[in-house]
This record gives structure tokens, sequence and C-alpha cells, in this order.
């Protein structure tokens, strides 16, 4: 199923008369030139994702509608979580969703910041887990991964993206599980792990990173 026609399923029951209109703008800013990683793909790829473990979500639907907006505004700013945020809870409201459906999605995308959902918050534990697939994939997948998103830091010089990147990598190694849920856990930890081991090693220099 195309991203246009996943999005117009999503909205379908709440009847909302310009969901097209707001699709298709939410796809346009997926699809800005100067994302390299942060694009249309990684949203299917994190849609994807949500269906696989949706059966683990309170609300299914909350966590889709987080995962189209968690990086709809990307800029590569510290603030980019909470303007992207802010325009779901805009957007979704001008459409007419309920109130306590839209407060959800607002928060389930700012919690993409830490990727650190409390104990039992199964909505964002969908969410993140969608989100970090990505550590999972095959080397070569992987290597793809860094770096497009080097590429999207490219105006960051070699020796600040590497510092930044491994604090980035050491934090998320420091987690008792970068995956929440149990089949997130089971699908993907081993080989996320590896896979961020392997790249602080290489950005350090260490290898017993």
């Amino acid at each position: 199923m195309e991203l246009a026609e996943r999005w117009d399923a999503l909205l379908r029951e709440f009847g909302a008369a310009d969901a097209a209109v707001t699709g298709a703008q939410l796809l346009g800013r997926w699809a800005e030139p100067h994302r390299r990683y942060h694009d249309l793909a990684h949203l299917a790829a994190v849609l994807d994702g949500v269906d696989a473990l949706a059966a683990h979500a309170d609300d299914a639907t909350a966590v889709r509608l987080a995962a189209w907006y968690h990086d709809a505004v990307y800029a590569g700013a510290p603030d980019d979580e909470e303007q992207s945020a802010r325009l779901a809870e805009a957007e979704l409201s001008a459409l007419g969703l309920p109130a306590g459906l839209v407060a959800e999605v607002g928060r389930l995308v700012r919690l993409t910041t830490s990727h650190d959902p409390a104990p039992g918050d199964r909505n964002g534990e969908v969410l993140c887990d969608a989100d970090l697939a990505v550590l999972a994939g095959s080397p070569a997948d992987y290597r793809r991964y860094t770096d497009a998103v080097r590429a999207e830091y490219a105006h960051v010089p070699d020796d600040e993206f590497r510092a930044g990147r491994a604090r980035i990598l050491i934090s998320l190694l420091a987690m008792p599980a970068l995956f929440r849920t149990p089949a997130g856990r089971d699908r993907w930890e081993a080989d996320a792990r590896a896979n961020v081991t392997a790249e602080l090693a290489e950005l350090t220099g260490r290898q017993d990173a």
C-alpha cells in the first residue's frame, strides 16, 4: 500500500474532510531534499515496525499517527521533536480528531527525543522500538544507515560528529534493553547491540567499546 493510501486509511474513521490535503503536505515534508535518512523510506520502515508490534499497543492508532509525525519537522535542530509534536497537535486538532488522541500523539512524538518510555507505557514502547529497528539491520544495511545519518550532518566537522555520535551510542548501550516490547527484543536486540557496539568501536578506535 502506498504511503498516501496508508494515511487515508488511518484517517478514514474520523471523517476528516481535509485529511488528504494534510497527508499530501506531510509527505512533502518527509520528501524534503536535505533529508538523507529521515526520509520517506524511514517513515515507511517505522510504519512497518508499528504494524509488526501493534498488538502490544494500547492504542495502535495513536502510535501510527505519532509515527507519521515523529520526524515531520527535521532540520537537525535540538527542538525538531518538539516542533514535530506541535505540528501534529495543530494539524490533527484542525482535522477534528479527539482531544485525548491528539494529546497522546503529541506525547509520543516528544518521547522519540529519548527513546526511553516509562515502564508500562505500551504505546511508547511500540513507537520507540519501531523507530530503533533500523539498528538491527544487516551489516550492509546498517552501514547505509550510518552513511545517510552522516550525510544529514555533512556541515558538522568530523571530530565533532564522531564525538556526538559516540555519546548517542554510549547512551543507547547503557539502556538495560534497546527494545522494550517482547517481540522487539526477540527480533532486534542482539543484532542491534552488535551493530551499535561495532560502530562505537570504529568511532572511538577501541575494540572493547
